[in-house]
């Protein structure tokens, strides 16, 4: 049995905690009895956070606003740095894992990660940073690197991997990434598994807003389709994060609904989705077999913008933008928006990036179970 702690800063939205959770998912259906620990920084109750075989450690929210700046709104940026860097340390001495994997930061927001990863360097247990397909523009990250947010990041991890495909975003050569990572695909979650396809309703449009603390120009746009094309019909999933779904209820050809425990099951009936680019959300999509219309987020990152492109190129997407003109968009939903199931791996796009990580990690654990721990108290 092995023994896993994924963390993640959550600074902003659910896209991070996701794919960790997406990751745990996977080491269980390797290793039914694998003991699993997420730390996240989100306080929002998710169904797919109530697992009873996956341990779940909260810490202080830190969100990113529209500026960039991160805030708490109760406490001192020290102080929630100081409450993470504590709960993160401690869930280290008492979990004493295997593997530890950190999504995004290598160590934290502001470097809060740093004593507990020191402390995973002495107990021998295996490090691994998670990078995202597209992580933002080459300049901001190039940048970012050379920052004291990524100093000693290279002696710190054991192990790098790039959720995505090295032909869609090569870390090394765009970014300078100083560890040579592996590409294993990307990651869906669990409930995005393939399994019989449901019939497709020829006039569902699903119009999905991410976690929702920004979709409000995809829940614009989504609500103007339905209400200008009246054989459709439209399900909005607004997201858990949102400060006010209700805005575009009212349409009677508009299902609204905060969230949905499997929003792969409405893409897959469904003829179309306009959506946000973010990372969970598009592969999604993908999976359902659905060619999104994206609106990416371009502000304070150009990920979303980035990764829209770039699949925009492969042809598995098509790119809006905030303003276009709701005719024009119309055209594009009567275009085919169904995805030949030969589409993706034609385009090098594979899904199975859970499972491969899944693998890998129980190879690390397997190899750090086989240290010897007892010159430093295990």
């Amino acid at each position: 049995m092995g023994s896993y702690v994924f963390t993640s800063h959550d600074g902003f939205g659910l896209g991070h905690v996701r794919r960790n959770v997406s990751l745990a998912e996977a080491v269980l259906r390797r290793d039914p009895h694998a003991d699993i620990t997420v730390v996240t920084g989100v306080a929002a109750d998710l169904p797919w956070l109530r697992r009873r075989d996956i341990r779940i450690v909260r810490v202080p929210t830190f969100v990113k606003d529209e500026t960039g700046t991160y805030r708490n709104g109760v406490m001192t940026e020290t102080q929630v740095l100081e409450r993470r860097a504590g709960t993160f340390q401690r869930v280290i001495e008492t979990v004493r894992p295997d593997v530890v994997v950190v999504d995004r930061h290598p160590f934290g927001t502001k470097g809060e990660l740093r004593p507990g990863l020191d402390r995973c360097n002495q107990l021998g247990i295996a490090t691994v940073l998670g990078l995202r397909d597209i992580i933002d523009d080459a300049g901001a990250v190039r940048r970012e690197l050379a920052s004291e947010r990524w100093a000693g990041a290279a002696d710190t991890y054991d192990h790098a991997l790039v959720y995505g495909a090295r032909h869609v975003c090569d870390h090394e050569q765009e970014y300078g990434l100083p560890l040579t990572p592996e590409y294993v695909g990307w990651v869906m979650p669990e409930a995005m598994r393939p399994r019989r396809q449901p019939a497709v309703d020829p006039r569902l449009l699903v119009v999905a807003a991410g976690g929702g603390a920004d979709g409000h120009d995809v829940r614009h746009i989504g609500t103007e389709l339905v209400r200008r094309n009246r054989e459709w019909r439209g399900i909005m999933i607004v997201g858990p994060l949102a400060r006010n779904g209700g805005e575009f209820d009212g349409l009677d050809r508009l299902e609204v609904v905060g969230t949905v425990e499997r929003c792969g099951d409405l893409l897959m009936r469904a003829a179309a989705s306009v959506q946000m680019a973010g990372y969970n959300t598009t592969v999604e999509a993908l999976a359902a077999g659905v060619k999104p219309l994206l609106v990416p987020r371009r502000a304070p990152r150009r990920e979303q913008a980035i990764r829209a492109s770039r699949f925009s190129s492969l042809g598995l997407a098509d790119i809006v933008d905030a303003g276009a003109d709701i005719a024009e968009l119309s055209w594009l939903l009567h275009r085919p928006r169904r995805l030949d199931p030969r589409s993706l791996a034609d385009a090098g796009v594979h899904l199975d990036g859970a499972d491969r990580t899944a693998a890998l990690l129980a190879d690390m654990a397997g190899i750090a179970s086989r240290h010897d721990r007892l010159a430093v108290g295990r």
